[in-house]
Order: structure tokens, then sequence, then C-alpha cells
């Protein structure tokens, strides 16, 4: 992670001091069944529920009546050939609880049109692989072609 500090001292009058906080959150997509009213955010492991709360407060507007953070462990792998053992970053979940009169929906981010697309786009996939298929069963004993055409 990079550090957005500055060295205490620079030469120079005046001396520029711009003070840029490394915290961040990232909207997640509940895992498990929530009440509407509730988001999920990954936030840095630095911020505390006080500073979650004057974030979305301050910078966003949002009205907090709740926040609840927990730490989720990286998963630990060990390699099947060098036997050493790694784990991955450990993040903090904050549980933003917003007053009862609002209600938060996901963003749909593929409406439906798009999912038809998508089935459409599999289905002629499959039609091409089928009709290739054909093509190369109808030509594969054909005399004068060499044995890579051939699957």
């Amino acid at each position: 992670m990079s550090t957005r500090w500055y060295p205490i001292y620079q030469r120079g009058n005046p001396q520029l001091r711009v003070f840029l906080p490394n915290f961040w959150l990232k909207l997640l997509r509940p895992e498990h069944k929530q009440p509407p009213n509730v988001v999920q955010f990954a936030c840095s492991m630095e911020m505390t529920r006080h500073d979650v709360k004057n974030y979305l407060e301050k910078i966003y507007k949002v009205p907090v009546v709740n926040v609840r953070t927990r730490i989720v462990l990286g998963n630990t792998k060990r390699d099947l050939v060098m036997g050493y053992i790694t784990k991955e970053e450990d993040t903090k979940l904050a549980y933003v609880t917003l007053p009862n009169t609002m209600k938060f929906d996901f963003p749909d981010i593929f409406p439906t049109d798009a999912k038809q697309k998508i089935e459409d786009d599999k289905k002629s996939l499959e039609d091409a692989k089928k009709n290739h298929k054909k093509f190369l069963d109808k030509n594969k004993d054909r005399p004068g072609t060499p044995g890579w055409f051939s699957i």
C-alpha cells in the first residue's frame, strides 16, 4: 500500500501540506439475506466504525444509524510442489444500518435485455459449434485431405 505522508521538512517557503487519508470504501453485494436498510461495505483495515460513519455522512450525506465492523481472515494455501504456505490479505467488512425509512437496492448492472443477449450469444455459439462438427464429420473421409484436418 502506498503511503501519502509528506516529509516533515521541505526546503523553500511556503511549505505545502495536503492531508490525503488512506481511507476507502467499496460497496459489496451481501452474501446472506439482509434487511433492506443494511448496506455492506469493504473498507480499509485502519478505519474504525466512527470513521465509516463520518465518511458516509460528511462526504456522501447519507444518514447512518449504526455501523458494525468485522474482520474476515484471508484464505491460506499450501503450495503442493515447494510446500510453502501463502495467505491472502485480511479484509474488513462494515455493515451500515440506514434509517428505517430508507431502503437500499443493490444496482442491477446487467439489465434483463443484456441477460437475454447473453443467452442468444450462447445459443448462436452452440449452433456454430454444431455446424462446424457437421462440416468436419462430412469431410473427414474425403480423399486427399491431410491427417491433421480430422479431429
